[in-house]
């Protein structure tokens, strides 16, 4: 190929591990989009093919108040858990996000440039399950937010209530919990976190 041309992936990349972390981390990520705000179906990325499947349809009226997914290249492991007081271990999972954009965006499968602007301490049955909160990049509303408390109150609340009551069974107890709401300086150390999280289980599975 004539270098010229730019390079091309010539089949579609898993989203977890083929897709770059961002231009700029901690700060500056991407955002691989499961669900939007107007979804009332709980989707989530195919570990084994990257293809989105339906994980469970939302049993209450729970919608997602802004649009969610996760960080390529990240893994909430022991690094991540050692920044969530109570939590015996990560979740397992890719470190997920919830972006925030004035214009509707409606689609999923989407790859959405993002800076982070906060976050959400959530231990879900003693794992840590972090929720960083971020801005649409450029977007002519939120663009000049540096921090979650710039952000709108009430905005702020939904995105606690909903990850509080996303799992809800009536009648179960709780087995999630909103510890905390953390800023941008904090975010950025569990998106570092959650990068040598994936770096050290990168390299364990190379041995293997």
């Amino acid at each position: 190929m004539p270098e010229s041309q730019p390079s091309f992936a010539r089949f579609r990349p898993h989203p977890w591990h083929g897709l770059e972390t961002g231009r700029e981390p901690p700060f500056h990520v991407n955002s691989w989009i499961e669900i939007t705000p107007f979804d009332l179906i709980k989707y989530e990325v195919d570990k084994a093919t990257g293809y989105l499947r339906v994980d469970r349809p939302q049993r209450t009226s729970s919608q997602p108040p802004a649009l969610y997914g996760f960080v390529p290249r990240t893994y909430c492991g022991e690094r991540t858990a050692a920044l969530c007081p109570g939590a015996v271990r990560g979740d397992g999972d890719p470190l997920d996000i919830c972006v925030v954009s004035e214009r509707p965006i409606t689609r999923a499968e989407v790859i959405v440039p993002a800076r982070i602007v906060g976050g959400i301490q959530l231990l879900d049955r003693g794992e840590a399950d972090d929720k960083i909160v971020a801005v649409l990049e450029g977007d002519f509303i939120w663009n000049d937010v540096t921090d979650i408390a710039d952000l709108p109150t009430i905005l702020v609340e939904r995105i606690q209530h909903y990850f509080s009551t996303y799992k809800l069974v009536p009648g179960a107890d709780l087995q999630i919990h909103v510890q905390k709401v953390y800023g941008a300086e904090h975010a950025g150390k569990v998106v570092e976190a959650s990068m040598a999280d994936y770096a050290a289980l990168s390299e364990r599975l190379s041995e293997i």
